[in-house]
């Protein structure tokens, strides 16, 4: 009986894939459960099995785990994003395989109670309120004191995330929020002190920091990915302080089985919590780490997930960066090349597009501006920074306005 790792859910710029590729290099039979195996990248991939299901719906994915049962031998479940990484640590419960603690899991995606949890034991972060309405928005903002950040309540990939700068901002984008309520999970949002200074991710696996990047976003008010790189050129004292913080926040939350990305900001009282995710972060980011230290996040992982005991001893240290390719205007994407002259550029470990010609092109100043990415890594940053920008150089897209309405 083959064994097997399934993946609830997916992703659609790459993590997804990658936690399959890596279940068949580890002698896996990899299975995808989606609700709609066709959105996700892995639904083209060589021998991996996809099926159909309600991934809302805790109890149809028991029943199809268990009619797999009968045919393969299931080693781990898991998921690579935030909603389906908690529904598949109840499935790891329910089937008694290793996992995380969901009621840990559930309550960091809830950011207000992420946001009390940390607070309770101190640990730095941005000053908060939760409002249900607009008045409540306005109150919390003036409180707190323009310009806030203003978000759902529970959410990823910075979607609803949005710095209003002055209170003609702020009514807009509670008018927004509120008005979208069947998008979100939660009909709460979250207004929040903006924390100013540079960014940086911490990557932890168990109760480890494995690594800290630092990134940049394009221009308020959103927060659309630009540039990471891995390591972040930080001081031994300031390593320390962020991952002091770090694991301060796995204990303040429960976590530390499996991976967790914090992200901070570097701000005047040094750094301060801006999000605990309780999963790895998103592609490119494990590409990026496995280049800077030689430790595969993703393929440790899975090996903890199907009981064994992950490897992270780092094999060198060199320097990865990625820049994201962000849509320049809406309309309608006439063509995207140079993806095949970037990759041959010495250095250059990828190259990859998320979106195809004839693509309509609608910027919402979150994860679904990027149009692709370019990794890449030597020995040192400023090499690695001139191979990422000959590379990027060579790439070029046409987008043609949509016509005026």
């Amino acid at each position: 009986m083959a064994r097997a790792l399934i993946l609830i859910g997916g992703t659609i710029m790459g993590s997804g894939l990658l936690y399959l590729q890596a279940a068949q290099r580890l002698g896996l039979q990899p299975i995808a459960l989606s609700d709609d195996p066709t959105r996700y990248d892995h639904f083209a991939a060589k021998e991996v099995e996809s099926i159909r299901v309600d991934t809302d719906d805790l109890d149809a994915l028991i029943r199809e785990c268990s009619r797999l049962r009968a045919t393969y031998d299931i080693a781990g479940i898991t998921g690579a994003a935030d909603s389906f990484y908690a529904t598949a640590s109840k499935l790891c419960r329910h089937f008694n395989l290793p996992g995380p603690n969901p009621e840990a899991i559930e309550q960091c995606l809830d950011k207000h109670t992420q946001r009390q949890l940390l607070a309770a034991s101190g640990v730095p972060m941005p000053a908060y309120r939760l409002a249900a309405n607009a008045a409540e928005v306005k109150d919390s903002a003036a409180e707190i004191g323009l310009p806030v950040i203003v978000k759902p309540a529970v959410g990823s990939n910075s979607e609803g995330v949005r710095l209003c700068r002055n209170v003609d901002e702020l009514a807009e984008h509670t008018t927004y929020l509120l008005g979208r309520k069947h998008i979100w999970r939660s009909p709460k949002i979250l207004v929040e002190e903006f924390a100013q200074g540079p960014y940086y991710a911490a990557e932890i696996m168990g109760n480890e920091v494995i690594g800290i990047g630092a990134g940049d976003f394009g221009p308020p008010p959103y927060f659309v990915y630009r540039e990471f790189t891995f390591p972040a050129l930080l001081s031994d004292d300031e390593h320390e302080r962020i991952a002091d913080v770090s694991l301060s926040c796995l204990r303040a939350l429960g976590l530390g089985w499996g991976p967790t990305g914090i992200e901070f900001r570097w701000t005047k009282r040094g750094p301060v919590v801006i999000e605990v995710n309780p999963r790895l972060h998103g592609s490119p980011t494990p590409q990026m780490v496995h280049l800077a230290y030689g430790v595969d996040l993703i393929t440790e992982h899975i090996k903890l997930v199907i009981g064994g005991k992950c490897d992270l001893r780092r094999r060198h240290s060199h320097f990865a960066a990625t820049r994201i390719l962000v849509a320049d205007r809406d309309g309608k994407l006439d063509w995207i090349d140079g993806d095949r002259q970037a990759a041959a550029v010495s250095g250059v470990a990828e190259v990859k597009f998320y979106v195809e010609p004839k693509a309509q092109i609608v910027r919402k100043g979150d994860f679904r501006d990027c149009m692709g990415h370019v990794v890449a890594a030597s020995s040192s940053f400023p090499r690695t920074e001139a191979i990422l920008q000959h590379a990027v150089d060579l790439i070029s897209w046409s987008i043609t306005p949509f016509p005026p309405t």
